[in-house]
């Protein structure tokens, strides 16, 4: 299948989407994330395709966002996140934020988020890395960065 390649722009979201863009990606990360690391328990849960797993699982070795290890003699394997993919968390953890809000409906959420550190049912609030007060996108400007594209 031919994908758009996003990976040249300027542009660190359009790069992030040529890693994770694919819908099946997040699906297969939280998966991973959740402790349905092997092959065919993650085609299982997902109703996906072996073809199409098997693409994006490669895809996602590739990129970094997933190791490889066997658990048996045949060559099987389960999949556990990288550095890289261990920081996609917090983004899919928004994106669960936002889906709770705006999506749940009246059933309400259906994962809960317990925090380590103090133990406590939590959800995500973004916030200022200088300042710590919340950080929301009507609350941002954005400015050309040092790996801004040049306009000529």
């Amino acid at each position: 299948m031919q994908r758009t390649n996003f990976r040249d722009m300027a542009c660190s979201i359009a790069r992030t989407l040529d890693v994770i863009g694919e819908p099946w990606s997040p699906l297969i990360l939280r998966d991973v994330w959740a402790g349905i690391a092997r092959f065919d328990e993650i085609q299982a849960d997902l109703g996906i395709s072996r073809k199409v797993l098997t693409e994006r699982l490669n895809h996602l070795v590739q990129q970094g966002i997933l190791d490889r290890r066997p658990y048996d003699r045949r060559p099987r394997y389960e999949y556990v996140l990288t550095r890289q993919g261990t920081e996609l968390l917090d983004m899919l953890m928004a994106m669960a934020n936002w889906g709770d809000r705006w999506l749940a409906g009246e059933a309400g959420p259906p994962v809960l988020y317990r925090h380590h550190a103090c133990g406590e049912i939590g959800r995500i609030d973004l916030r200022c890395s200088h300042c710590g007060e919340p950080m929301h996108g009507d609350e941002v400007d954005l400015l050309p960065g040092p790996g801004a594209a040049q306009r000529e």
